[in-house]
């Protein structure tokens, strides 16, 4: 291996689009420049992604580590604009040249000793998760699970989890009734995590233009909305399940519980009130709750020609010299 001079380019951050911060050209080995050169590009207040190129080879040319870089002092909107675009960027530099992902928050978890141990984890029996470790914790904690059903289906040999069932508050089931009625066209609820009740948040009037303005941008919601429209000369109201969870501002137990009360909810609502869920959705923001998104969802294009998409080259075969890029973005949000 050729041990040219280290260089370096920093980039200011650009709010459009992805940018170069930095690079590294190779010294040693692999392992032996992995501290060296990743550590000090780290910052504790600001995400970055870095991709760190390894010694190995694949049918592509040289792998790729991609990591994930999101310190816990960074502002929450940073987390939540590079956890958006994560899937963007490694579909960009090329999912071929990619050996391992990380994620980390502290140096421990990246550090060569951190990536060490991610590779260990790798090739043994997976663990839990966290968010898998919180879900465990809920099932077993008393009167957290009020009906977790396993059903074994013969015709395919798998196994389904039907989910938490959290009890309906007398005012909610009130409201559901009169949605049923089309005597109101909106209803907010809520998990009551203490009680481990569903309860109503508010069913205040509301037309398409103001749904957006209902999404609690802290907090998640399940909500149902009577929309009213026309389709192809008919009028129609269709009822709209939305399920609202903004980002990861949201505690991995709430998400957890939300996510899991979700489909007895719909079961229940679908079953004991007799409404049909025209379309179920889930959104980040409330941003996105425009009448064009609701209409194309509540009646997709089946048959629109689509143009095909160019898929951005990735680096080239047996590409060298490079040992470390490291990017920085900021989307801009729609206000």
């Amino acid at each position: 291996m050729t041990c040219p001079c280290l260089q370096t380019m920093m980039s200011a951050i650009d709010v459009k689009q992805l940018v170069l911060g930095a690079y590294r050209e190779p010294k040693q080995s692999w392992d032996q420049d992995y501290d060296h050169f990743l550590l000090p590009l780290l910052d504790d207040q600001e995400p970055c992604y870095l991709l760190y190129r390894l010694d190995s080879q694949n049918a592509l040319g040289y792998e790729w580590v991609f990591i994930s870089w999101s310190p816990d002092q960074s502002p929450i909107k940073q987390k939540m604009l590079y956890a958006a675009t994560r899937a963007t960027v490694k579909k960009e530099f090329g999912g071929g040249h990619m050996k391992y992902e990380l994620f980390g928050t502290v140096e421990e978890d990246i550090c060569l000793l951190g990536y060490q141990r991610h590779v260990t984890s790798c090739s043994s029996p997976a663990p839990l998760t966290l968010a898998e470790q919180e879900l465990q914790k809920i099932k077993i904690t008393e009167g957290r699970v009020k009906q977790v059903k396993t059903e074994i289906s013969v015709e395919n040999n798998h196994q389904s989890l039907q989910g938490l069932a959290f009890p309906l508050q007398d005012t909610a089931k009130r409201a559901l009734q009169h949605l049923a009625q089309k005597r109101i066209n909106y209803i907010q609820l809520r998990l009551d995590v203490d009680k481990e009740t569903i309860e109503l948040v508010h069913s205040n009037p509301t037309e398409t233009r103001d749904l957006s303005r209902r999404v609690p941008k802290d907090a998640p919601r399940y909500h149902f909305f009577l929309y009213k429209h026309s389709h192809e000369g008919d009028y129609l109201e269709s009822v709209v399940f939305i399920y609202s969870m903004p980002g990861y501002s949201c505690s991995i137990k709430e998400r957890m519980l939300y996510s899991s009360c979700k489909s007895r909810l719909l079961e229940d609502v679908e079953k004991d009130y007799h409404l049909e869920i025209a379309k179920k959705l889930e959104i980040d923001s409330g941003e996105e709750l425009t009448d064009e998104f609701l209409y194309d969802e509540v009646h997709p294009k089946h048959f629109a020609h689509k143009q095909a998409f160019a898929k951005p080259r990735g680096p080239a075969g047996k590409r060298g010299h490079k040992r470390l890029i490291k990017g920085t973005e900021e989307t801009r949000q729609d206000s």
